[in-house]
């Protein structure tokens, strides 16, 4: 694979070697808990946002303390998403936790940046990301930001169903299926990020396939931004 430039986002997973063949069925229901907790958490992140829009806005910079939690936000959604919906590619609970568990089969982290733009903050989050909306909206539906949900009649939710209907009937994973779903919601996630104020890098439009980040040509630190960049 050749090497692309880094994006301070990041989001893995990897395929249990093991895979329970009907366990896809109940995981949604297993996971209720979860999604008590993450009504709650999604409303603190929505607050925190608004919050960090205005200190960005006077600042240029991001509170340390709401952008780890932000952060640890969507690392659990994707935790749970990916358990319950998104790829189904494990069948170990998610954990209750906003920070990162290492053995942990799906990780999400940002990197933290020291400044951003004081002008971009005005219309990254809705003029700038509308393409981005447009592509993800064809990839996740209507769960978009509630953690991809079946629902939605995205592609995302039809290739996860195809997924682990082929795993039911035959024991087995197919690789390249969980590739293509893991560069689909990694794309996701990026634009996400950026829409929540929590990097200043656009998107690209890009499908990076495969469970892990692809090599980087250069390191995430100062990348290159979208339009009206300087604060």
């Amino acid at each position: 694979m050749n090497s692309v430039t880094a994006s301070p986002v990041r989001l893995e997973a990897s395929v249990d070697p093991r895979l329970s063949r009907w366990m896809w069925l109940v995981k949604w229901l297993l996971a209720i808990p979860h999604y008590i907790v993450l009504v709650f958490l999604w409303i603190g992140f929505v607050v925190v946002t608004v919050i960090a829009f205005f200190a960005i806005l006077f600042t240029a910079r991001y509170p340390r303390s709401l952008f780890d939690y932000n952060v640890g936000v969507l690392r659990w959604n994707w935790r749970v998403s990916y358990y319950a919906h998104t790829a189904l590619g494990t069948d170990r609970y998610p954990p209750f936790t906003l920070a990162d568990v290492p053995d942990y089969p799906a990780h999400f982290d940002v990197v933290y940046p020291e400044r951003l733009s004081r002008g971009l903050v005005l219309v990254k989050w809705w003029l700038l990301a509308i393409p981005q909306y447009i592509v993800v909206a064809m990839f996740i539906g209507s769960g978009w930001g509630s953690g991809d949900d079946w629902p939605g009649g995205g592609l995302m939710p039809f290739l996860s169903l195809v997924a682990v209907v082929i795993l039911l009937f035959t024991a087995r994973y197919p690789r390249h299926l969980f590739d293509f779903l893991i560069g689909l919601a990694r794309w996701a996630a990026r634009v996400t990020a950026y829409s929540a104020l929590l990097t200043d890098q656009y998107p690209p439009f890009r499908l990076d396939q495969g469970g892990q980040e692809p090599p980087s040509a250069s390191p995430p630190a100062s990348p290159p931004v979208s339009p009206l960049t300087k604060p």
